[in-house]
This record gives structure tokens, C-alpha cells and sequence, in this order.
């Protein structure tokens, strides 16, 4: 009881050093380091909506969080889904049809699906954090390219162009589109 009571006129008696604050300390602080202001996207909230995004990570790693996606990216994403859509549908075209052809038939609806995957796979790494992005979208970028050199007989030159030209607009938006930088030290 004793010892409360010590620590309760400690930290209540407006005169103790340990609640004095030098005031001219205090405004060069404050000259020296502005404080940052706040808007409502870096709180998390707008119109008093919490966004999905800013939901808390409860994972080993720290949360990182990408940069806002531009047009162009959106225009990429979007992209990307029509030629896996395209892929998609000419893989089970090419299903209907391998009763009635040869062995080559089946790695023609193999490639057909690995090129979707690959689409896919572009737009999920243009839209989230990953490790190794920049390598990821090449190496999807590299096997689009290699879908089509072996799709060259069934598809004409500018269909095989558009898909290549998607998947590199793809990876380059992916290779633009950064982790956003560390927020300021808030001394908290």
C-alpha cells in the first residue's frame, strides 16, 4: 500500500522531473522533425469503410503492400484474362477433337492449358506481393513465348503477336508496379 502510494504522488504531483518537459526542447524537436500528416488512405479508412487491404497481417513476414495498380496495369490484368480465356477455349476445342486425330493433338491441349496457367499466373503477380516478381513474370513471360512458337501452326501472325504482346505488357507493368515505401519513423 505504501509503495503505491509513492508511486501515485510520483506520477500526480505536476512538479516531479519525471513529468517536467522542457518546452523549448520541445519546439526544436518538432522544428527538426515536422510531423507527417495523415490521410485517410494510410489510416486504412475511407468514408469510415475499412478496406480488405488494411485488414492486420497475422503471417511470419511482414505485410508488403504494392503500390496502387495504374490503368495500364488494369488494362494489363485484363488483357491477360481475355488471352487465357482464348487459351482456355481453344484447349477444349482442341479436346473435342482428339478422338478423331493423332497423338499430337494431346500436347496441342497440353500447351494450350499451360499457356492459360501462364496468363493466369501474370495477372496474380501483377495484383499481389510476391518474392522474386520481376524473375517470375519473366519466366512466365519466357514460357508464353515458348506456348506459341509451338502453337505457330494453329494460330497466324497476329494472333501469336497479340499474346506475346500481352504477356510482355504484362511483365512490364509487373516490373513498374513497386512495394510501397516504408512509412515515416512516427517515434511511437
Amino acid at each position: 500500500d505504501n509503495f503505491i502510494q509513492k508511486t501515485k504522488q510520483r506520477y500526480n504531483n505536476p512538479r516531479s522531473l519525471s513529468t517536467k518537459i522542457n518546452l523549448a526542447d520541445m519546439q526544436t524537436e518538432i522544428k527538426l522533425r515536422p510531423s507527417h500528416q495523415l490521410t485517410m488512405l494510410d489510416v486504412g479508412t475511407v468514408n469510415g469503410n475499412v478496406h480488405a487491404h488494411s485488414a492486420p497481417y497475422k503471417g511470419i513476414a511482414p505485410n508488403q503492400r504494392l503500390e496502387p495498380v495504374t490503368l495500364p496495369g488494369i488494362i494489363s490484368c485484363l488483357l491477360c484474362l481475355l488471352c487465357a480465356a482464348l487459351n482456355l477455349i481453344r484447349g477444349f476445342h482442341a479436346m473435342e477433337n482428339v478422338f478423331q486425330d493423332d497423338e499430337e493433338e494431346f500436347n496441342n491441349i497440353a500447351v494450350f492449358f499451360i499457356g492459360t496457367a501462364a496468363c493466369l499466373y501474370q495477372c496474380y503477380l501483377l495484383a499481389c506481393y510476391s518474392g522474386r516478381r520481376n524473375l517470375k513474370s519473366f519466366l512466365m513471360f519466357g514460357l508464353v513465348c515458348l506456348c506459341n512458337l509451338y502453337l505457330h501452326e494453329l494460330r497466324n501472325t497476329w494472333q501469336i503477336l497479340f499474346h506475346v504482346t500481352v504477356a510482355a505488357f504484362a511483365t512490364l507493368q509487373t516490373r513498374m508496379r513497386q512495394p510501397q515505401g516504408k512509412a515515416p519513423d512516427y517515434n511511437v
